[in-house]
């Protein structure tokens, strides 16, 4: 098949994003003569700007709720019109009726003649379809790869793909100079906003870092965001340690992340940045599917803590969102202890 001109469709947070860079770097690959834009959100747009040869379209993922500005939404279509695509790809999960909507008007608007994605009984309307067999079936990466397959693109290298430059490495030696001797070990207390129910309460955090610390003679290093909880964790540790949440781009927290000896952290965007960077992960998960997000290290290097509840995962199992907030009790979450978490990472063996 031939094309001169591709967009792909990935409206998400920053994990999700990252997921999709195994199958955006495929069509890359395999149509190095194209046009490849990806459509996302404004705050993923950082995960993939500097990482990939593809121009990057921003618009909210919420942008048909009634509430956006009705200008940027048919300004979006224009430029869809005028890009003259010749394939367009969802990378989602036709979901909610909004979702199938909003990817319809897409669709609709490009003009494109051929039209790609998952079908779990939504998605008629596509040229070309891999079956959804439901959240967890499969990773999400290897669904991205498995519709990007139906243009008959393909890649050897399925790992995440980081943001990643001089200047970024330049601020991360910055940010961590004088840090003392290794293993460096980062923390992650937040899990993103879309879901505060795979947090992991910070004295807990604070409790593993100093054990951490005085079992390995690690330094911690807190990353995140602001909202993420990294001064409670830090006001609650006995221990010194670096906290940079809040002082990163997600370019450089990349490039943090990658002089790291290893990430621990819940279900988020930034686990999924570890992946990316290369570093071995820990990743606590509770709610949310680990089987369709947990980290994605094709070559080794990850390890999922979970209690295994049978009520856990509770959110995007089959077809459904499920229970995005949880239940009331977390138990999956409010009864994984420390030691559990420290014998995992014994067990691992990423720390020597």
């Amino acid at each position: 098949m031939t094309l001169q001109r591709i967009l792909v469709v990935k409206l998400a947070d920053i994990g999700d994003v990252l997921t999709a860079t195994p199958a955006i770097r495929a069509l890359c690959e395999t149509f190095p003569e194209a046009r490849i834009d990806v459509l996302t959100t404004p705050a993923a747009a950082a995960a993939i700007a500097k990482s990939l040869p593809v121009g990057v379209l921003t618009a909210p993922r919420n942008l048909l709720n009634g509430r956006g500005d009705v200008r940027a939404v048919i300004s979006l279509l224009v430029e869809l019109r005028c890009g003259q695509y010749g394939a367009v790809l969802f990378l989602h999960h036709l979901t909610l009726h909004s979702g199938v909507a909003k990817y319809r008007l897409l669709a609709a608007a490009s003009g494109a003649p051929v039209t790609v994605g998952l079908d779990n009984g939504n998605g008629g309307w596509l040229t070309h379809a891999v079956p959804d067999e439901g959240f967890g079936a499969r990773h999400e990466v290897d669904y991205w790869l498995r519709v990007v397959g139906l243009l008959e693109a393909s890649v050897s290298d399925t790992r995440l793909v980081a943001p990643d430059d001089d200047h970024d490495r330049r601020q991360a030696a910055t940010l961590l100079a004088g840090l003392g001797p290794r293993p460096w070990i980062a923390i992650h207390p937040g899990s993103g906003g879309y879901s505060m129910a795979r947090r992991w309460e910070p004295a807990r955090w604070a409790a593993l870092a100093d054990a951490l610390a005085s079992r390995y003679g690690a330094q911690i290093i807190l990353v995140g965001t602001p909202a993420d909880g990294a001064e409670v964790v830090e006001a609650a540790m006995t221990r010194a340690c670096r906290n940079l949440a809040g002082l990163t781009s997600v370019p450089e927290l990349a490039a943090v992340l990658a002089q790291c000896d290893l990430f621990l952290g819940a279900d988020s965007g930034v686990m999924h940045l570890a992946a990316a960077a290369g570093i071995p992960v820990v990743a606590l998960f509770g709610p949310s599917n680990h089987l369709a997000w947990g980290p994605w290290t094709p070559a080794g290097g990850s390890h999922v803590v979970r209690l295994g509840l049978p009520c856990s995962p509770c959110s995007y199992v089959g077809h459904s969102v499920g229970q995005r907030d949880g239940c009331w009790h977390r138990s999956c979450m409010a009864d994984l202890d420390v030691q559990r978490v420290l014998d995992a990472i014994a067990d691992s063996g990423f720390l020597k």
